[in-house]
């Protein structure tokens, strides 16, 4: 896959679909990198697809940490310079999705819709994310790998996939790079800034998600007027893996209505 040579940063990026089709761009979570989005491209109707590996995340660099928020956002609003994309629908899932409402803050002209997947205006307590990174780098991903993947699929047991593959994923993610986003996670909260966002706005949650429950992404979804709230039944932490169709569906059918395909 290429590389993307930023100022200080290379990131791992992919653009595809016709170059005539409107843009729709994916940002992953924390643990994860751009192929998480693979089961869902298929069913998605013809769109000018960017992806990436967040900075700390598979094939991109991983700079010194912590990082911040500010340099996550900057760095998915670089990329989308880099390519000349405008209008865009941003579809974040978990700090994918809190980069997404900094990027439609900070960028209106870049940002026309927003998608917030299994994500919230806060993720959890700045203890919390500071017990995972002590954790991680006492021991490595090892420390957390069975709470991440009993959190992504342990209460989703009929749509839970083999986890062998997931686990040898988490595994191979670079402590650092790790460490560093989740350090921006510690301190972010965009409750204030998220409630001044006036654009169409679809959030989705999984009813079975141990990460980001349904009731804290709607509340996220309930701070921008007019947004659309859709739960998955049957759903955990990535419905885009565990439920595709049923997704790509709901994804298709809020582009058509905010008239973007």
């Amino acid at each position: 896959m290429p590389l993307i040579f930023l100022d200080d940063l290379r990131l791992n990026a992919r653009l595809d679909g016709p170059a005539s089709s409107p843009p729709l761009v994916l940002l992953h979570g924390l643990g994860m990198d751009l192929t998480i989005w693979d089961s869902l491209l298929p069913v998605l109707p013809p769109l000018r697809l960017l992806r990436c590996d967040m900075r700390g995340h598979g094939g991109s660099d991983t700079p010194p940490g912590p990082y911040a928020m500010g340099a996550l956002i900057r760095d998915a609003e670089r990329l989308m310079d880099h390519f000349g994309l405008k209008d865009a629908v941003v579809l974040g899932h978990a700090v994918g999705g809190m980069i997404a409402q900094g990027l439609a803050v900070k960028r209106r002209d870049l940002v026309r819709a927003l998608v917030l997947s299994n994500t919230a205006a806060r993720i959890g307590s700045a203890s919390q994310w500071q017990t995972r990174i002590d954790a991680v780098r006492a021991q490595g991903m090892s420390a957390i790998a069975p709470r991440t993947l009993d959190h992504w699929f342990g209460r989703n047991p009929t749509g839970r996939p083999d986890l062998g593959p997931w686990r040898d994923r988490l595994l191979r993610q670079s402590p650092e790079g790790w460490i560093g986003v989740a350090a921006a996670l510690k301190g972010a909260d965009f409750y204030t800034t998220t409630a001044t966002l006036r654009l169409p706005t679809l959030a989705i949650a999984g009813d079975r998600d141990g990460d980001t429950p349904p009731d804290l992404v709607r509340e996220t979804a309930d701070l921008v007027p007019g947004s659309r709230f859709v739960l998955l039944n049957g759903a955990g932490h990535l419905p885009f893996v565990e439920k595709p169709a049923d997704y790509g569906a709901t994804l298709t059918r809020f582009l058509k209505e905010i008239g973007h395909v």
